[in-house]
């Protein structure tokens, strides 16, 4: 059996630096880290899936069309990365309009069906999985199973869940993600050892990330897991020649201290093209141990359709 690491990108408007939403930093992501990211792709003839928040799509609707000329494909990350904007606290209605209206804008930009989605911030409750059916979508990377996130985190109650999710890619409960069942959703579990295997980890613990890459070239020699590794671009960018002041998202005291301030200056360490040195040792890892690397949607293809009584991908 082939062994498969899947790079997942989040693109959003996200500033790491001032911990805030930012239009300039959605900018410097087309500009600056998106080339980078792409650059390295085609360095190693990857292919790759990318979730696109609605809001950045609209405003710089280039973004979408620069990965279709590498072959890569689109994928949602709702429509606004917005804190209130969380899919574990919109009302049913609301997910159903923000999935919507993000497949929308997508695939007017990309002319190609959005079949994926990944939560902003992986939040999400009992009714995503119900929405995102009701909105066309057929593959789900919102949970990341069995990993911890302790306090540092929006949503951490309901991500406990993650510890006792299937650890495997799974089809998914028609009542909860976190849940194996029959409903046409597939999930794609995001790789996690406890701490989550991302661009984030990589960046503050990169001895610690060469520990986890290796539990998890070990699992997969096991069970055959596939890697799934998310960056953001706007990891690739620097903007530490602004002043800096870091935005408050929380009114609660303990929020504000681990989710913003604590959070926010752990994660500005090795930002820009230390965090693209980094991510070409892990690329180059998992390339040495011959994985395959593909999209989420061709994964999905190959692994589940077929399945008895299921609508395939």
């Amino acid at each position: 059996m082939k062994k498969i690491c899947l790079l997942t990108n989040d693109v959003e408007t996200t500033s790491i630096w001032f911990n805030c939403l930012r239009d300039e930093t959605g900018l410097k992501v087309l500009q600056e880290g998106m080339p980078l990211l792409l650059d390295i792709y085609s360095k190693y003839n990857i292919k790759s899936t990318f979730y696109f928040t609605g809001y950045i799509a609209k405003l710089y609707p280039q973004i979408v069309k620069i990965i279709l000329k590498r072959g890569h494909e689109v994928a949602s990350h709702g429509l606004s990365h917005k804190k209130e904007h969380g899919f574990d606290q919109m009302s049913y209605k609301q997910q159903v309009h923000h999935l919507r209206e993000s497949k929308m804008i997508l695939e007017d930009i990309s002319g190609k069906e959005v079949i994926g989605f990944r939560a902003p911030a992986l939040r999400v409750n009992e009714d995503t999985g119900k929405a995102l059916i009701e909105s066309g979508y057929l593959i789900d990377s919102s949970i990341a199973s069995q990993r911890f996130d302790w306090f540092m985190s929006f949503g951490g109650r309901k991500k406990l869940k993650w510890l006792s999710s299937p650890r495997l890619p799974y089809r998914t409960s028609s009542e909860s993600l976190f849940k194996k069942g029959n409903s046409p959703i597939i999930e794609v579990p995001l790789s996690a050892t406890l701490l989550p295997y991302l661009g984030t980890t990589m960046r503050i613990f990169p001895l610690l990330t060469r520990l986890q890459h290796r539990l998890l070239n070990l699992e997969n020699s096991i069970n055959h897991k596939p890697i799934v590794f998310d960056i953001h671009p706007n990891e690739l960018i620097d903007e530490s020649n602004e002043t800096r002041s870091i935005s408050r998202r929380s009114d609660q005291l303990f929020a504000y201290l681990f989710q913003d301030l604590i959070r926010a200056q752990l994660k500005v360490k090795n930002l820009g093209h230390k965090a693209l040195d980094l991510y070409d040792r892990e690329i180059k890892y998992f390339m040495q141990k011959n994985y395959q690397f593909i999209t989420v949607r061709e994964y999905v293809e190959n692994t589940f359709n077929g399945s008895q009584g299921n609508r395939s991908v």
